[in-house]
């Protein structure tokens, strides 16, 4: 048996269905940004390490050791 909702349940199931959307793509864009930044700052450290590495005298290498 079907249930017709009255034009004021539909405008108010409506309106949830919106917010609920909204909530919905709110918590996508947090973590999309989130994650985006995250490996923007884990670029930036790679960079700069690479940097350092590239600045840094080069070491001798070391010579085998024989039993």
């Amino acid at each position: 048996m079907p249930v017709y909702l009255t034009p004021e349940q539909l405008a108010a199931r409506n309106k949830r269905s919106l917010w609920i959307a909204l909530g919905l793509v709110a918590f996508i864009v947090l973590i999309f940004s989130t994650t985006f930044l995250r490996m923007q700052a884990n670029l930036a450290a790679r960079t700069e390490q690479n940097h350092a590495i590239a600045a840094a005298p080069a070491q001798p290498a070391m010579a085998e050791a024989t039993n």
